[in-house]
């Protein structure tokens, strides 16, 4: 008899417990960002790049997230997030602007395009925190891990998608994520990756998918058909209960995947959908591939396919497993190139690239895993500029030339008892300047304009952290030139302006501003 989601992770947990209890600290590699291009249906329709050729900003909380989505100058202004620590419901609320729509229980991307969201450094985890994709287009979201989204009990996101789409979405790329819940319905999870209501042009690769009753819908009803052109390749299916995915009409592309332990079925194909099957290797499983609870038939493409240790059901009014022969009953045809891996070694490939915090490997069809170049000229890393290369400048690099806050004016919001708006820019680290609470702005200003493109923002002794998300404001004219979490080095492209403003708008506690100071390179 088959055990429930819940009850087949204790032993992994257990093991994460013994670990935690030893002191164990699991370290992961430092990833790369945006590395590589989209694959698949995502190149279709103009292809997917997010943000890239726009600014790049770095988040550790979901607020942060949303402010710099709202700091654009519009809702399709390029950008890219790169998130590091864990984003929760005790970091994210909503903000509002002209160029976003957010929500507080949820990371929303809403009416929106052009957008780059990636893990770096030690890792980014959306912690019961889904990622919601409504009337957007040319999304990236890359090397991040989603896990235990609810849509019942305590807390609750996203109707319990880790990753949902819906409404007129088009053009998205998820890329070397793990999603994952601990358990099913009955434990009040839902879908880890769900597309409905016309939503086409997507691709997910490189991802793992586990511990939950369902892998991810393409329609929410056997009426929903305006969805499809959705490519899974090099992706990890474990210990799912259905779904992988549940596909009505459109079509979908599955090659290159390794699906173990697939409790009920697999990839349902039903009310006139066409599913290419290619080169994937199926293990432990029940019912792999066919149409399953519905008399509205699917259809399928197979080849090259291994089917290890599967089960299959008989056939019935409403179940049409594809097995224990699959033969294929429709042909489809795919506007991209694609090279494919041997399904024999499917899994050992997908075991060493799939998933968050592996590199950002890929497959050639050697099977062999490939490492992205960085410093390939043919492939570079948008969001990772050569800090040798003088007409590429990082923009965080230690500040050069004259402190252009000395001998300027200052002002600000609130401050707190004993501190002046003055102590930012006399040059002077002993004293500070302290909002009246956990948040505020602090001001440098001059009496014309003055071209600033770089800032640096230093907080006193003992108080080094406590700065959590920022916006850089052009006081004249509201316009945001920067965006993102922690004091330090903030770049921006050079204005020219009077007057500068360093809002703080989320801390761990009450800031204390040492010296800001403004710099023309």
């Amino acid at each position: 008899m088959r055990r429930p989601v819940a009850l087949r992770l204790q032993a992994a947990l257990g093991t994460l417990a013994l670990a935690a209890a030893a002191g164990v600290v699991l370290t992961m590699p430092e990833a790369a960002a945006a590395a590589g291009g989209a694959t698949g249906y995502a190149t279709q329709n103009g292809g997917t790049t997010g943000g890239a050729g726009g600014q790049t900003v770095r988040a550790t909380t979901g607020t942060a997230i949303h402010q710099a989505l709202c700091g654009r100058a519009d809702s399709s202004t390029p950008i890219t997030i790169e998130v590091e620590g864990t984003i929760n419901h005790g970091n994210t609320t909503k903000v509002s602007g002209d160029s976003c729509s957010t929500a507080a229980d949820k990371i929303e991307l809403k009416q929106v395009s052009n957008i780059t969201i990636v893990g770096v450094g030690g890792g980014a985890v959306f912690d019961q925190l889904g990622i919601h994709i409504r009337e957007s287009s040319n999304i990236v979201i890359q090397n991040v891990t989603v896990r235990n989204v609810k849509k019942s009990g305590s807390p609750t996101s996203n109707g319990g998608d880790a990753i949902g789409m819906e409404s007129d979405v088009r053009n998205v790329w998820v890329d070397h994520t793990t999603l994952e819940a601990s358990g099913g319905e009955s434990e009040g999870y839902d879908g880890l990756f769900d597309m409905k209501d016309n939503t086409q042009y997507v691709t997910l690769s490189y991802s793992i998918l586990r511990n939950s009753g369902r892998g991810g819908l393409i329609g929410s009803s056997e009426n929903d058909r305006s969805n499809g052109y959705v490519t899974f390749h090099h992706n990890l299916y474990e210990n799912i209960d259905s779904r992988a995915p549940l596909l009505r009409g459109g079509i979908a592309h599955m090659y290159n995947n390794h699906y173990k332990s697939l409790n009920e079925s697999g990839i349902n194909s039903r009310a006139g959908a066409k599913a290419k099957v290619d080169s994937n290797y199926f293990e432990d499983s029940k019912d792999v591939l066919g149409t399953f609870y519905t008399d509205q038939a699917g259809t399928w493409q197979v080849s090259g396919n291994i089917f290890d240790n599967v089960t299959w059901s008989e056939p019935g009014e409403d179940n049409n497993p594809a097995g224990p022969d699959p033969r294929s009953t429709t042909t489809v045809s795919v506007p991209y190139s694609f090279t494919l891996d041997d399904a024999s070694c499917v899994p050992s490939v997908v075991s060493a690239t799939a998933g968050a915090n592996k590199g950002l490997k890929v497959s050639d069809g050697s099977c062999t895993p490939q490492s992205p170049d960085p410093t390939d000229p043919t492939d570079p890393d948008p969001t990772d500029p050569d800090p040798t290369d003088p007409t590429d400048p990082d923009p965080t690099d230690p500040p050069s030339g004259t402190n252009l806050s000395v001998g300027a004016g200052a002002d600000g919001s609130s401050k707190a008892s004993g501190t002046s708006f003055g102590n930012v820019r006399d040059g002077d680290l002993g004293t500070y300047w302290s909002p009246a609470g956990t948040t505020g702005s602090i001001s440098v200003k001059w009496s014309s304009a003055t071209t600033v493109a770089k800032i640096n923002i230093q907080e006193a002794a003992g108080s080094q952290g406590t700065v959590g998300s920022y916006r850089v404001i052009d006081h004249g004219t509201g316009a945001v030139l920067a965006s993102g979490s922690g004091a330090g080095v903030i770049g921006f492209s050079p204005v020219s302006l009077e007057k500068i403003t360093f809002e703080i708008t989320g801390a761990s506690g009450t800031p204390r501003i040492a010296e800001f100071e403004t710099y023309a390179g």
